[in-house]
């Protein structure tokens, strides 16, 4: 009997006690599309669903047995990051998704630049920018909101780093409808419009990054993945669920 086989997402995030945001977001996002997630461990961190009150970043040699052992016996279909934790865990993450192109050039990797949380409570102990500095030129597509796409220069920096894709999410604006722009490295360009849901959310972009990559691992072409994951997101935003008063956590088991 053949055994039926999923495809798989490298994931290298933090692990969030709330179960809201980071690993917990990530493998949940991952397996509503249909593919399987392998998180490796970036940073512990202290946080309810609203403010983070410390990160420790996990060593980078740990973090590379992490990966390392994955890599050497199974196969990769796409890469998630979120937050490293320090420059040193970003450095690594590069290394690691550079080792993996030299059999699959075309891997793509999906960069979530958290440089802060919602209330910006500091999520690395480095400077966050500079820390996401190696990664830039290895990611496929780049899913910042808008302080982070100022505070890392704009798409055009972005795009110019490296980047093949940016997709700048308008949450953080005003207005009754969200305005989300997709910018490419041949001078593409595409927007979507969602309309604005009441109250905050804890966890948004990682899910949207999340089922980004796992729709980018079943081999679905770039604006189809883009165009789904932003519907499952905002499904998943719609259908949240309150655990306390805050932030309120997406409903991420839907499909």
């Amino acid at each position: 009997m053949t055994r039926p086989t999923l495809p798989t997402v490298l994931v290298f995030a933090g692990v969030d006690p709330s179960g809201g945001a980071g690993i917990a977001a990530d493998i949940v996002a991952i397996a509503a599309q249909g593919a399987h997630a392998m998180p490796v461990i970036t940073a512990l961190t202290v946080q309810d669903n609203d403010r983070v009150f410390g990160v420790e970043a996990v060593a980078p040699e740990l973090l590379r047995r992490q990966a390392q052992a994955l890599i050497a016996k199974i196969a990769i279909d796409a890469v998630k990051i979120g937050i490293p934790g320090s420059a040193a865990n970003a450095a690594v993450i590069a290394q690691l998704i550079a080792q993996l192109r030299l059999a699959r050039p075309d891997l793509p990797v999906v960069l979530d630049p958290v440089l802060a949380s919602g209330h910006g409570d500091l999520l690395s102990r480095d400077d966050a920018v500079l820390a996401l500095s190696p990664l830039l030129p290895v990611t496929t597509v780049i899913v910042p909101n808008g302080p982070e796409t100022l505070a890392l220069g704009g798409e055009k920096n972005l795009l110019a780093q490296g980047c093949q894709h940016v997709l700048l999410t308008g949450g953080h604006g005003e207005g009754e409808v969200i305005v989300n722009h997709w910018f490419d490295s041949a001078g593409g360009e595409r927007e979507w419009r969602w309309p604005r849901l009441s109250g905050a959310f804890h966890g948004s972009g990682c899910t949207l990054a999340s089922a980004i990559a796992a729709r980018l691992a079943h081999g679905v072409p770039m604006q189809e993945a883009l165009d789904g994951a932003q519907s499952y997101c905002h499904a998943a935003l719609a259908g949240a669920y309150a655990i306390a008063p805050g932030q309120r956590m997406p409903q991420r088991f839907i499909q």
